[in-house]
């Protein structure tokens, strides 16, 4: 145990000494100041080769990819576990207002990229499920004391076509991810309705207009192209689907963005280290959130993209944002 917290003392120290750049607003750890640049391990590139940012680190496009499904096939086993200590269990009544903000009723299909642990595509399903039986208890109401006529109705109306059933598609690049989602799932006793499907959110495995909702929680941020995954998502949506986004955003409240900047990058590495085993990748998450556009930059994304109606909510002072948007 004490060689433990001299480890993690080691390498708090470490980080220190790096003078890591936190926000563009100048706000840093402890009380260093410096500027984005020299966060960044720079590479020289030949000429012709496109480069990217991982976090504060800056990479050739194409290592980008790898390096991210590096971070998630490392902490697939303790994604969720890890997901309750950052957030002190937060991310499940973000993940929630999700469901509810976007009310989906039987019979739509749902396409969640980046969903890996399967975590809203079982909210979706259980959320449709209880629709379903309020409508069955409804019905039943109105049916107690039926006339001949509506009984005729009734009938021809369950003669008539099947409707259409709810589905559910995961979609995620990390075979490790859908992995533990669907084992989750098996034990959860969600398995109709449900499909799992390795995909790139920036080259979708899909059809166009398939799908009546596209969402994507906390994902968005770790590709590389971020206009041509919105591009692939205005692509699998139907006519009147909808694009919603979880992300983490800008805290406008100067004195929460200090705080949530200290526990960022000096509490969730540790947390990193002791529950999962892995600092680094936790390092590159709290980064990779700092690195990702503001409320306002990523709406005009959505909207270039094709989108309309395009709006978002901030969640506890802006440190996750709701985004929405409309296909026509």
């Amino acid at each position: 145990m004490a060689a433990s917290i001299k480890l993690f003392a080691r390498r708090i120290l470490r980080d220190f000494s790096r003078n890591v750049y936190v926000s563009a607003s100048g706000v840093s750890t402890g009380s260093t100041h410096c500027r984005a640049a020299q966060s960044c391990r720079c590479l020289s590139h030949e000429a012709g080769d496109r480069s990217t940012h991982f976090g504060f680190e800056t990479v050739l496009e194409e290592e980008k990819a790898k390096k991210v499904y590096q971070v998630f096939e490392n902490v697939a086993q303790k994604y969720d576990v890890m997901n309750d200590a950052m957030s002190l269990g937060i991310h499940r009544l973000w993940k929630d207002v999700l469901l509810h903000a976007m009310n989906p009723q039987p019979g739509a299909r749902l396409l969640d990229v980046a969903g890996g642990t399967g975590d809203i595509a079982f909210r979706f399903l259980e959320y449709i499920k209880s629709q379903e039986e309020k409508m069955r208890r409804r019905e039943a109401r109105a049916m107690q004391t039926p006339s001949w006529q509506e009984i005729s109705t009734k009938y021809s109306e369950e003669q008539g076509a099947e409707p259409q059933e709810s589905r559910a598609v995961v979609c995620d690049i990390n075979k490790e991810m859908l992995k533990v989602g669907k084992q989750k799932g098996d034990s959860m006793g969600i398995t109709s309705g449900l499909s799992w499907v390795v995909g790139d959110a920036e080259e979708l495995p899909f059809g166009d207009d398939e799908f009546d909702i596209y969402t994507i929680a906390f994902g968005i941020r770790n590709v590389t192209h971020i206009e041509q995954a919105l591009q692939e998502a205005q692509r699998v949506l139907k006519p009147g689907g909808r694009f919603m986004c979880l992300e983490f955003s800008k805290v406008s409240n100067p004195i929460l963005s200090k705080i949530y900047d200290t526990y960022s990058f000096q509490v969730i590495p540790v947390l990193g280290e002791v529950i999962a085993g892995d600092w680094k990748s936790y390092q590159y998450l709290v980064e990779s959130i700092r690195r990702f556009p503001d409320q306002g930059d990523f709406q005009t994304m959505i909207e270039d993209a094709g989108f309309y109606c395009v709006n978002y909510h901030n969640l506890t002072g802006g440190i996750v944002a709701l985004h929405s948007g409309f296909k026509l």
